[in-house]
């Protein structure tokens, strides 16, 4: 009977090993099809770490994962999470890639200093991520942009050409066919500048407008963990931190008159870029995703059946593409672990 009791028990812990394995698993496959891994080393450097860095006077935070010597990618979030929204894509990709995801001032666990003393703009967002790849020493790399990530982004590859590898590009706007109904009181907002108008808009930092970014235009809610939304209202619910919020809101009229120069971007340099576009986002519509074939002919689009933020739902099928399509366009150093 004890051999029974132990053999049952051993089964169970068997089962439920193999079921937390499979989300995992089905993000990285080499988790999957590896029997041990290459080294001590190698598994450590896939580890995501969390650093800091101090840039233009600013603690910038970033989450870090791979070797130092492999191909990298900059992982840019939006708006109103941080570089949390990147926490298993990172270590889908850290097996080949150095991959570095950081927070702008005001998000995640970077600074945020009072607005009296300091502009945050889109601008300023640009530069900080800018002198992070130079303070790390990252002088090529490839670019995943998504909602405010993408003016970030294309900023800097606008600036830098040379150093950009590819884009991979995620519900991230550079045509005015993305910006539709939702912007419209934004828009008001950025006419006249008025408080009244300030104050209309206010609801886009209430947990309400937050959990519904998660899941609207999601099929399947379940797959949606409320982690999201109650992780970044604790982090916008910060004393002082709406009113940063809504002073970005107003400097995001500043990116569309940049949409032209980052169009033109596009058609001289023709970086291989990646669009992966949650087809049922309100917020950048899939009329946004479109446009980029008109100016980029090394590019690959795919309209998934996902919200705002495809990675919860479609995360494992995301990271499929982007490790094929970089496997495919990015020259992979082949360094033995």
């Amino acid at each position: 009977m004890r051999h029974v009791m132990i053999t049952r028990r051993a089964l169970t812990a068997s089962i439920l090993l193999a079921s937390l394995a499979l989300p995992l698993s089905a993000w990285s496959p080499h988790v999957a099809d590896a029997k041990e891994p290459a080294s001590v080393a190698a598994a450590a450097a896939e580890q995501i770490r969390y650093k800091t860095a101090k840039i233009d006077g600013i603690e910038i935070a970033y989450r870090e994962a791979g070797r130092a010597e492999a191909p990298a990618i900059i992982l840019l979030h939006g708006f109103p999470t941080s570089s949390h929204q990147y926490r298993n894509l990172i270590p889908a990709l850290a097996s080949t890639y150095r991959v570095i995801a950081p927070d702008y001032p005001g998000f995640g666990q970077s600074a945020a200093p009072e607005r009296s003393g300091y502009k945050y703009t889109f601008d300023t967002f640009a530069k900080l991520v800018d002198g992070l790849t130079e303070e790390l020493g990252v002088s090529r790399y490839a670019l995943y942009v998504m909602d405010y990530g993408a003016p970030v982004g294309f900023r800097i590859a606008a600036k830098h050409p040379d150093r950009i590898t590819a884009l991979i590009v995620q519900n991230g706007n550079a045509y005015n066919e993305g910006l539709q109904k939702f912007w419209e009181p934004i828009q008001k907002y950025w006419a006249s500048g008025k408080n009244e108008d300030r104050e209309a808009i206010r609801w886009l930092t209430s947990l309400k407008a937050t959990k519904w970014q998660y899941t609207h235009g999601v099929p399947d809610p379940a797959l949606v963990s409320p982690d999201t939304w109650t992780h970044d209202q604790a982090l916008l619910d910060r004393a002082g931190n709406q009113e940063i919020q809504l002073d970005l809101f107003y400097d995001y009229r500043t990116n569309v008159p940049l949409y032209p120069e980052w169009q033109a971007y596009f058609r001289k340099h023709q970086p291989p870029t990646l669009v992966l576009w949650g087809k049922n986002d309100q917020i950048f519509v899939a009329e946004g995703a479109a446009p980029y074939k008109r100016d980029l002919k090394d590019v690959e689009l795919h309209l998934l059946d996902a919200g705002h933020f495809a990675l919860e739902t479609n995360g494992p099928e995301m990271a499929a593409l982007i490790r094929d399509f970089l496997g495919r366009k990015v020259v992979v150093q082949k360094v033995e672990k």
